[in-house]
């Protein structure tokens, strides 16, 4: 069984399918709980647009590509291909795809509770089902935080962004003013890095020193394309239907005074929750809540038989390529485990 549907998830389905391990995958449920979340099926790359980074989609027309491969109900993307590359929904799509052109079973639902103490595994579904398996894959994933402004959400990937790595040399940010929230680590390296491309990044901290090491300080501070805003927090994107953010208003931690500085995107760097909650202290977490890896360069977990892939034990490189690497490693190290076993 396979928990998740993300990159990871969809590659573990193929490497399982194609093996004959006969895959089951629980996607996750269409409710609005996931919606408010972020955790509706196809993972996070189904809430990007462009995908410029993903091995061997480069830019160009795949309308014809995508209206062969998709699904009929899937046709609608066709319609909608920008006829520059792929987008996110589009890859996730023709992934899920292609886990089920080899025999993956997907259900539409979320798995709430796990039973990892008895053999075979028993997991139990949001909508009441059981389903048993003698090997379980994890993953599902991690979400960005965001500050829960009506406003962000509304230009989400219209200039609002958790990955600059991802997004950040899109044409929309390339040669424009850039803010990024945070003042850890991620916050700096967010924002050296948008500083190859952005004209000025704006740091936005609540604080009067930054969270992150010395070192790491030290670097935005010294980068003369990246300004610290200090106590200040953003009170509300703004922007408009056609072109998406065109600046943020700030406002001050020491008073009630606001601001309006004209920027082109805003970066959250404000961490990443992982989605564990389910597991219920069934498998050891790392301090960040992450799945913990138990053996170097393994998949493997606290629980033998039960592995992790993707950004739900990743909280470094969360990538789609690095996620999908993880789902194969993980389709292997269980067919070996079961092979072993004699299942």
């Amino acid at each position: 069984m396979i928990i998740g549907s993300g990159p990871a998830s969809w590659t573990a389905a193929i490497y399982t399918a194609r093996a004959n391990l006969k895959p089951l995958v629980y996607e996750g449920a269409v409710i609005d709980e996931n919606r408010v979340n972020g955790t509706l099926p196809l993972g996070q790359l189904a809430l990007t647009t462009e995908v410029e980074n993903y091995p061997g989609f480069p830019a160009g027309d795949l309308s014809q590509y995508l209206q062969s491969a998709l699904d009929e109900e899937d046709q609608y993307l066709v319609a909608m291909h920008q006829k520059e590359g792929c987008s996110g929904p589009e890859l996730m799509h023709l992934m899920r795809k292609q886990a089920k052109n080899f025999g993956t079973r997907v259900i539409t639902d979320d798995i709430v509770e796990v039973d990892f103490d008895r053999r075979p595994f028993r997991l139990k579904s949001l909508s009441g089902e059981t389903a048993e398996a003698h090997a379980v894959i994890v993953a599902t994933g991690a979400r960005a935080n965001y500050l829960g402004l009506p406003s962000e959400d509304r230009y989400k990937n219209r200039g609002v962004s958790a990955c600059a790595v991802c997004d950040g040399a899109l044409p929309r940010f390339r040669n424009k003013p850039l803010v990024v929230v945070g003042g850890g680590d991620s916050a700096v390296e967010e924002a050296d890095y948008l500083s190859k491309f952005a004209s000025m990044v704006h740091m936005v901290h609540r604080r009067g020193e930054l969270r992150a090491s010395k070192i790491m300080a030290d670097r935005a501070l010294n980068n003369p394309k990246v300004t610290v805003e200090w106590h200040t927090e953003v009170d509300e994107v703004m922007g408009t239907d056609a072109g998406g953010v065109t600046g943020v208003r700030l406002l001050s931690t020491k008073g009630a005074s606001k601001r309006d500085l004209d920027v082109s995107g805003m970066f959250l760097a404000i961490g990443h929750t992982p989605n564990t909650s389910f597991l219920a202290g069934k498998l050891a977490l790392t301090p960040k809540n992450y799945i913990d890896w138990t053996v170097p360069f393994r998949t493997h977990t606290s629980v033998d038989g039960v592995f992790a892939a993707g950004d739900v034990a990743d909280d470094y490189y969360r990538q789609a390529v690095t996620a999908a690497g993880s789902g194969c490693m993980a389709a292997l190290d269980a067919e070996r485990w079961l092979a072993a076993k004699g299942l």
